[in-house]
């Protein structure tokens, strides 16, 4: 099978195209990281640095293509407006034009759960249930990007989505890293009760819904799928385990929610002020996402496309823990 992956160059793109090739597909793996493509083609996968927010570009990565599973994004929390724009819906309205004009057979494309989001606890989402207004630049650019994967559907692309939720293991660069970086300087206090549940998704799992999505039913095509493990688990328990693993101290201080909340407003409010300011040191997503309970409902996936996770959240976080430690504490 030939296929393309764009944000190759990222966690789950990349551990993606790896999976393919480790599978004996034909894949090709786009994205910006020079470094990151290098590694690719010395592991035997074609390379290209394309920038998807470039038409002429996009259109001429997927010629010959049969399949595209359009990873690639700009996920911060943080940042400017027309950045998440160019990256995140004028990418995907290239990506969805590409594959129709080279007739590519499939597209799947990653979405995110963030467009549930709206600073309140929320268990057992559905697809189906109303959205709130987005809170992001990130969660609004994500939605108007499933319009454009939408248009491509009703002009009759056959596509099919995922919005998996808050991916770790293995090569993460985000949310385990961000996290053991608070906890190794000693200054993460516990936000809220402690006891809040929250779901996660091992990046072995969302490559196994990946891999549905591509060989699905027709009548899955145009819909959206959300993926997690499945199993929400207590994240400041979790996060005790990571500390212990590591040796470091577990957090101790308590900040009520509200006080957090609040503290993290002003810090946003300041920051706007500083044009092309770095990310504050606390968010009110950050904030809300470490305090409230948050669930996906996957029966959908697991129903219509066969999903089931095989990796717990328990072997997932050990498989993390030995490639971190094998990484950082040589």
């Amino acid at each position: 099978m030939k296929a393309l992956v764009t944000g190759a160059t990222g966690f789950l793109g990349g551990a993606l195209i790896r999976r393919l090739h480790d599978m004996g597909w034909n894949a090709t793996g786009l994205g910006r990281n020079p470094k990151k493509l290098n590694e690719l083609e010395d592991l035997g996968i074609f390379p290209l640095r394309v920038d998807i927010s470039k038409k002429e570009q996009v259109f001429g990565a997927m010629k010959g293509q049969e399949i595209v599973f359009h990873c690639a994004a700009f996920p911060s929390p943080w940042g400017n407006y027309e950045l998440f724009y160019q990256a995140n819906v004028i990418g995907t309205r290239n990506v969805v034009r590409a594959c129709l004009e080279n007739e590519v057979k499939r597209l799947v494309y990653v979405s995110t759960p963030s467009i549930y989001f709206d600073y309140n606890s929320r268990m057992n989402v559905k697809e189906s249930d109303p959205l709130p207004e987005p809170v992001s630049n990130y969660a609004r650019t994500k939605l108007l990007a499933e319009e454009e994967i939408d248009k491509g559907f009703a002009n009759g692309l056959a596509v099919i989505s995922i919005r998996p939720r808050a991916l770790f293991g293995e090569g993460d660069t985000v949310i385990f890293p961000r996290l053991i970086r608070r906890l190794k300087s000693g200054g993460l206090p516990i936000l809220g009760d402690g006891e809040n549940m929250v779901d996660l998704t091992y990046i072995e799992n969302a490559l196994d819904a990946l891999l549905l999505c591509a060989e699905s039913p027709d009548s899955a095509l145009g819909k959206k799928y959300n993926i997690s493990n499945g199993q929400p688990v207590k994240i400041w328990k979790l996060i005790e385990r990571i500390c212990d693993e590591l040796k470091y101290l577990r957090p101790r201080r308590r900040i009520s929610y509200r006080a957090a909340y609040v503290a993290a407003g002003v810090m946003e409010s300041v920051f706007s002020l500083i044009p092309f300011s770095p990310e504050p040191p606390l968010t009110r997503f950050s904030v809300s996402m470490m305090a409230n309970n948050s669930s996906l409902n996957i029966s959908a996936a697991q129903n219509e496309l066969g999903y089931q996770p095989k990796i717990s959240i328990e072997e997932g976080v050990g498989r993390f823990l030995k490639w971190w430690k094998g990484k950082n504490q040589k």
